[in-house]
């Protein structure tokens, strides 16, 4: 049975190994000019103060074939689980209950349990094992910029592994990412019958979670940090006036920055822990009033700021949290389609 599913299998491996080589390829002939642009800004040899150094080596990187290679790489490690459930996942078991090629192996004496653990198993273990290599490559090539970014707090290129936008592409999260996306893929086909339909729901389905994990999971599986600071109106990063009816209502964002956060919500508050509103007095409002005016005013009110955010420690911690998470839900619906294949009749 291993024989027959490498057979089966085999012509997918290759494709996959020679896109892994491809990558391999251009990250390594790539590397060594990233790593002489690090080394020569003296960010390799910086312990304290390191500000300035780095931000100088993320301007070098912006506009450049190095900036262009590091969003590539992060393309792939998203994109690569979604192609997984698609292709390799949804038609494992679909196309050969639509053809009628199961009953070949289950006349040879195979029993159906181990017909599916054995297709499941095989193929989704290289396929774990493929997309944690892509995501270890990705990662070793592009470990300066992530360094370099964790000592300029909000950089250039907004680069800060624990953001929604680059959590996904490092670490092992990719890897949870894949194994999910594949068991989604073979039960739904197991559940459809069909290749076609069970394509398109692997690819919805699978967009729809991880849409929704980062924006409604991720941010509360560790309790959010908070920080509370002076809000100040002159360095402020956002003073907003709505008109609502008579009332002149206010939005304010404070600025504020952790190395490598993940901010969640930035509010300004009242002295007394009230959410900040305005009305806006005519400081604000009057065209004939100086801009100073209203930054005045704003500060005779003592508001602070309330932040809630993640910080970068964090990063491994959510990691494997996460990861755990999609393994859990993969191995449930790998079960399930176990259950499926013994259960119904075909």
């Amino acid at each position: 049975m291993i024989w027959l599913t490498w057979r089966q299998f085999r012509i997918q491996a290759i494709v996959a190994g020679a896109a892994l080589a491809a990558v391999l390829i251009a990250l390594v002939s790539t590397g060594p000019q990233l790593v002489s642009m690090f080394d020569n800004t003296g960010l390799a040899t910086c312990r304290t103060g390191c500000a300035a150094t780095a931000s100088n080596f993320i301007n070098e990187i912006k506009g450049s074939t190095t900036e262009l290679v590091f969003y590539g790489g992060i393309f792939l490690v998203y994109a690569v689980p979604g192609l997984i459930g698609l292709f390799w996942g949804a038609p494992l078991v679909a196309r050969e209950l639509e053809a009628g090629t199961f009953r070949l192996a289950w006349n040879q004496s195979v029993t159906r349990s181990r017909w599916i653990t054995v297709k499941v198993g095989l193929i989704g273990l290289v396929a774990v094992a493929g997309t944690g290599l892509l995501s270890l490559m990705v990662s070793w090539w592009a470990s300066p910029i992530y360094e370099a970014a964790q000592e300029t707090g909000q950089n250039g290129l907004s680069i800060d592994k624990i953001e929604p936008a680059l959590f996904g592409a490092s670490g092992i999260a990719p890897i949870g990412y894949a194994a999910f996306a594949f068991a989604l893929g073979v039960t739904l086909g197991a559940l459809t019958r069909r290749t076609l339909p069970a394509m398109a729901l692997t690819l919805v389905i699978f967009a729809a979670v991880q849409v929704l994990m980062p924006m409604t999971v991720r941010a509360h599986l560790i309790p959010p940090a908070q920080a509370t600071a002076p809000f100040n109106a002159n360095t402020a990063n956002e003073i907003m006036m709505t008109q609502t009816g008579s009332t002149n209502t206010m939005t304010l964002e404070g600025n504020f920055s952790v190395a490598g956060a993940w901010i969640l919500s930035n509010q300004t508050i009242t002295p007394s822990g009230r959410l900040f509103t305005g009305p806006a007095a005519s400081a604000c409002t009057s065209p004939s009033a100086p801009a100073s005016a209203c930054n005045n005013w704003l500060n005779s009110l003592h508001l602070r700021q309330l932040v809630s955010y993640q910080p970068a420690s964090r990063f491994w911690p959510l990691q494997w949290i996460e990861t755990a998470i999609y393994l859990v839900l993969a191995a449930g619906l790998a079960w399930l389609c176990t259950w499926q294949v013994r259960r119904r009749r075909y």
